[in-house]
């Protein structure tokens, strides 16, 4: 699997980070989040730079034993003021925690699939971070910009992740409904110019795989990545017709079941 330079990634969260933050702030603590309708921008932030000490301590104590990760969270501060500098703080720590030297030392990979703790949560707290980000900038009416890379690789993660071998155990009404017998769907970012922008899902009997390619499949979904990533993270609703860029090119109905089962949604 094909992931993010790891330094990449790390300045990455600390960016996006950031860009939640100031979105937040513009949004005010009580605003609702419309792409993620039961939590609030207070939510969010909470939510967000929690996530990124805990995995901070969990990288810091190189914890391999999940009866023994964190059980208590870093509180967010009352004063909404401080939170772009508690934001701030969160995303060093855990950059930081993820250094170079820690990247391939044991660490407690939720997924159970080939990476190494550490290369997993970065993975997923740059997820984290974009998502979220995005869902913030959605709450202040202010627009967003993903880099094509980062969103590839993120489609990538997402994927990895509803094919990982602790799927089933996690989520098992969406595992067990992307089985199928063959049906094929192929998602093409048009602005990543290798097959690291192609990813061809073939509906197995036992589950999904997937693999970065180019082929004919029984429906296409293309167009810009970050509207891919944002598509599959259901952030943006699939279009019925070509909008945005989104092109769609055969069962349009086996896409949207697709999306409809994958539960891979924070929020």
């Amino acid at each position: 699997m094909v992931e993010l330079n790891a330094e990449d990634a790390r300045q990455a969260i600390a960016e996006h980070t950031e860009r939640l933050a100031e979105s937040a702030a513009a949004a005010g603590p009580e605003a609702a989040v419309p792409t993620a309708p039961k939590w609030t921008i207070a939510d969010l932030v909470e939510h967000v730079g929690q996530t990124q000490h805990w995995v901070a301590e969990m990288v810091e104590r190189r914890i391999t034993d999940p009866g023994r990760l964190p059980t208590e969270m870093v509180p967010l501060p009352a004063d909404p003021r401080e939170w772009q500098d508690w934001l701030a703080n969160s995303a060093r720590r855990v950059t930081s925690a993820c250094s170079d030297d820690a990247l391939d030392t044991p660490v407690f990979n939720p997924a159970a699939d080939e990476r190494s703790g550490t290369r997993f949560w970065l993975s997923s707290l740059l997820n984290e971070a974009v998502v979220h980000g995005f869902d913030a900038a959605a709450a202040a009416n202010r627009a967003t910009d993903i880099d094509a890379g980062i969103a590839a690789a993120l489609v990538t993660n997402h994927l990895a992740m509803l094919t990982s071998p602790t799927w089933e155990m996690q989520r098992p009404a969406s595992a067990h409904a992307l089985r199928g017998t063959g049906q094929t769907l192929q998602w093409r970012a048009i602005d990543i110019g290798d097959d690291t922008g192609a990813w061809f899902i073939e509906r197995r009997p036992d589950k999904p795989a997937w693999q970065h390619a180019i082929r004919p499949a029984d429906v296409t979904v293309s167009g810009p990545a970050q509207s891919l990533l944002l598509i599959l993270t259901r952030r943006l609703p699939l279009p019925a017709q070509q909008v945005g860029g989104i092109e769609i090119n055969g069962d349009i109905d086996l896409a949207r079941h697709w999306l409809d089962h994958t539960a891979h949604v924070s929020g």
